[in-house]
């Protein structure tokens, strides 16, 4: 059929019923129409005649009120200006996490020395592959616990043509066997699960848990993991960055020190939350 694309947002907007506010609402019905009919907002907003299937769009209303993330129905997600392909084997990519990578190609950007780094517990493969071309002449390793997830990570590097090495690798019970390593970068879970009620149903029920959640009695789990074995696969003055859960910087920073790392900093988000642990493996 063809439609008025105008007319057709302000529909598929009354028929969404979800707990978002009107502007959430907006930004995902305007990508919802780029990626299906490659309309602009701005031909969206003139009225733009299209032809589409109704259906198609009455099926994706549908499965967004059940409160399934639109990135996980288009099998698509943005980071770092690129799009990754996702599915609920692994994470949706955050724009937070972006500031983990840009510390790293920051730090190493102007290097003239040969580069290695890791990414464990890469998902989608978002961090490691965005190193990968942001830093073209390092040496990129990603890991993950899960072969389905290291599926999606080779597809998208395959996609972006980026130059990483995958490896299926637990950290909880590997060691970490990549080294030398200038820096080692994770965004490991962290969310406790007595955190589980804050969260949207679009996380909860659909992102991978394993990927999320720790235990209430062990909430820095993967982060004493990594800390501890980085230790001995990174060069000296080499360097550790983990995302973490905004409620534990100090605990996180103090866990690190504890462990022999310096310069240990906390590191904030675009919303002035605590972010990201940074360590130093001492010289």
């Amino acid at each position: 059929m063809i439609f008025d694309s105008k007319q057709l947002f302000q529909q598929l907007l009354r028929n969404l019923t979800t707990d978002d506010g009107r502007e959430e609402k907006e930004a995902i019905l305007l990508w919802l129409l780029e990626s299906k009919l490659a309309l602009s907002r701005a031909e969206i907003m003139a009225g733009k005649k299209v032809r589409a299937d109704q259906s198609l769009f009455d099926q994706i209303v549908f499965r967004l009120n059940n409160h399934e993330p639109l990135q996980y129905i288009l099998e698509e997600a943005e980071f770092y200006g690129r799009k990754f392909r996702v599915d609920q084997s692994v994470l949706i990519p955050r724009p937070e996490t972006e500031l983990l990578v840009k510390m790293v190609v920051d730090h190493f950007q102007d290097s003239k020395q040969e580069i290695r780094l890791l990414d464990i517990g890469t998902g989608s493969g978002c961090i490691a592959i965005t190193l990968a071309l942001e830093l073209p002449s390092a040496t990129v390793i990603a890991t993950d616990i899960r072969s389905d997830a290291l599926g999606v990570a080779k597809e998208n590097a395959k996609r972006l043509t980026a130059n990483v090495q995958f490896q299926l690798h637990d950290i909880l019970n590997d060691t970490i066997s990549m080294g030398p390593l200038d820096a080692i970068v994770s965004n490991p879970p962290y969310i406790l699960e007595n955190e589980k009620t804050f969260l949207q149903k679009k996380v909860v029920d659909y992102e991978p848990a394993r990927a999320l959640f720790v235990p209430d009695s062990n909430p820095l789990l993967f982060h004493r993991a990594i800390a501890e074995k980085a230790r001995q696969s990174l060069r000296k003055g080499g360097l550790l960055l983990t995302e973490i859960n905004e409620r534990l910087g100090n605990d996180t920073a103090v866990l690190f020190e504890s462990l022999g790392y310096a310069d240990v900093q906390i590191l904030k988000d675009l919303s002035g939350k605590d972010r990201i642990v940074i360590g130093r493996k001492k010289n």
